[in-house]
């Protein structure tokens, strides 16, 4: 069945693109919000956002080319002060210096009780684990909490809808590189491609974002002496992804086929030939197939 189409209302709180929004669906009593920490003083007037709801702080990490994502649920307080206040903690505690902007969500009715957000909360750290895209900073998983069946579905539909607007906002948090989630296959419609020569023996896949190479790619050692400096600075920059026998433990994505295929050889090469199918068809041959 076709997916339908979604209408979005994305409002630029402070008329510029790189400041706060509120995003909405219709017919949808959900409500979120993208707001940079620089702006959490400009958002106290706002009652919304003095409900109850769930958060998620996004930065990065100095040890790892990963972003980072911590999740985290507020409940409203005696003194009425709910997600905004809660934010503004995180701001104050010095090991959590690492974010820069929160998204949040809530719902224009007020309707999130102790049990739907311990429930929120429980799900979208799983789906962002699953995703495997950024680098999950809970220490302990959050408590699922007891839901009826009728309030688990009215739950996870607002989840679906809240997946969507994650991405609206600029964060795929929930969305895997590739793969369907840990130790799923690839998808059906997705063809490997491999380079095995030069001691590398590497596979990936084509995505909407480019060319992505798997977990568990073997890399060249060496680089020659005229392997260009964007391939020495990605093995750099992926230091963290790569063992000590230079197996890839996950998954890395790159824009263009010649920088993927630089990365695993550690030279300058045409990644449209260097990548072939399983049958020895190289990516530009396969794709003029196409045409």
């Amino acid at each position: 069945m076709a997916a339908h189409g979604k209408n979005i209302n994305l409002f630029l709180m402070d008329g510029s693109a790189s400041g706060r929004m509120k995003c909405t669906l219709a017919n949808w009593t959900g409500v979120a919000y993208r707001i940079p920490r620089v702006d959490l003083d400009l958002c106290r007037e706002r009652n919304d956002l003095k409900q109850s709801g769930i958060y998620f702080l996004f930065g990065g990490s100095e040890d790892s080319t990963q972003q980072v994502v911590y999740i985290g649920q507020a409940g409203v307080r005696k003194n009425g002060e709910g997600i905004l206040f809660r934010l503004q903690e995180h701001r104050r505690n010095m090991d959590k210096d690492y974010w820069s902007e929160a998204v949040v969500f809530t719902t224009s009715n007020n309707s999130f009780g102790p049990t739907e957000i311990s429930y929120l909360e429980n799900r979208f750290c799983a789906l962002a684990a699953d995703a495997g895209r950024y680098l999950v900073k809970n220490g302990n998983e959050p408590n699922l909490g007891n839901v009826t069946e009728e309030k688990e579905s009215e739950l996870e539909e607002f989840l679906e809808y809240a997946k969507i607007l994650m991405g609206v906002l600029g964060h795929k948090v929930f969305e895997p590189l590739v793969t369907a989630g840990p130790n799923q296959s690839l998808p059906q419609a997705a063809i490997t491609f491999h380079i095995r020569k030069g001691g590398a023996n590497a596979s990936a896949v084509q995505t909407a974002e480019g060319i992505v190479v798997l977990a568990g790619s073997i890399l060249r050692k060496d680089p020659v002496p005229s392997c260009p400096d964007s391939a020495k600075n990605a093995r750099e920059r992926y230091r963290d992804a790569i063992d000590q026998n230079l197996t890839l433990l996950r998954d890395v994505p790159f824009k263009t086929p010649s920088g993927a295929a630089s990365f695993v050889l550690l030279r300058s090469v045409n990644g449209n030939i260097e990548w072939t199918t399983e049958a020895g068809v190289t990516l530009k041959n396969f794709e003029s197939a196409g045409d």
